[in-house]
């Protein structure tokens, strides 16, 4: 497979050598495409020189901070545009696993998204106080109810989509900026009727630098999925014989084996 991974990244300097490394030997044949929103920390920096010292790295720099919805998109456009047929979601900041993405790559062969999960059998999560817990089971719980996708992990951020199904997914209308980019993409993937796939992963939580999280993400995502419920319930009372019935979520077992942009190449 020709396999982008794209990292999305912002005052990640702590991070970005010891994640990228940790890509490059779990995925050899991968490449790495590092989107950074001028990170005033020098992790811009830093992606070059990971670049010039390995062709598999590829930056793409962006100018102002717009979020990781923004950045997500923008990398996703170039990895198609480059002809990988497999892009990867993955943060920076060590709490997806790179060790994992080969289970993750390994789902493709039944489904075209797959979501590395926390809260499927064999999931987990590592470090997280319970208020933490919950809030996530909650917000996942409260979106597949409210848009009717059966996946357990709506809002993981650790995802593989096989080009194909970008393609068929209009990037353009998925205008979430925060971690609603997440269930933007998977209630656009669902619409579409993609199979989508859930493998369980552990999440650490970030042993360096800060988090993104915030009140005002958490805020976004489920103001968003109320207005995506209210204005869906329309259209699923309405009969449409052209309705397209979206393929059933399975969760599969991990395998046994082991603004302006600057583009570099």
């Amino acid at each position: 497979m020709n396999v982008a991974v794209i990292i999305p990244t912002y005052n990640e300097v702590e991070n970005l050598a010891w994640i990228v490394g940790r890509v490059r030997a779990s995925v050899p044949e991968a490449s790495v495409l590092v989107v950074d929103d001028g990170s005033p920390d020098g992790t811009g920096e830093l992606a070059d020189e990971l670049a010039e010292s390995d062709p598999f790295v590829h930056v793409l720099h962006r100018t102002v901070k717009e979020g990781l919805g923004a950045a997500y998109r923008a990398g996703m456009r170039l990895a198609l545009a480059d002809g990988h047929d497999v892009i990867v979601e993955m943060d920076a900041d060590g709490s997806h696993r790179p060790e994992q993405l080969p289970d993750l790559l390994a789902a493709l062969d039944r489904a075209d998204v797959v979501i590395g999960s926390r809260w499927v059998p064999g999931g987990g999560v590592v470090d997280w106080p319970l208020s933490r817990r919950l809030i996530s089971l909650a917000g996942s719980a409260y979106s597949r109810s409210a848009l009717g996708i059966h996946v357990r992990d709506m809002t993981g951020g650790y995802r593989v989509f096989t080009a194909a199904a970008l393609e068929r997914i209009d990037l353009d209308a998925v205008l979430s900026q925060g971690y609603c980019f997440q269930i933007d993409m998977l209630r656009h993937a669902h619409s579409e009727g993609l199979r989508i796939t859930e493998v369980p992963i552990t999440f650490a939580e970030r042993e360096r630098g800060d988090s993104k999280m915030s009140l005002g993400i958490v805020v976004e995502a489920m103001l968003r999925v109320t207005g995506w419920a209210v204005t869906s319930i329309p259209r699923r009372l309405r009969p449409n014989k052209r309705t397209v019935v979206p393929a059933p979520v399975t969760v599969v077992a991990p395998s046994m084996e082991p603004g302006d942009a600057r583009v570099v190449r």
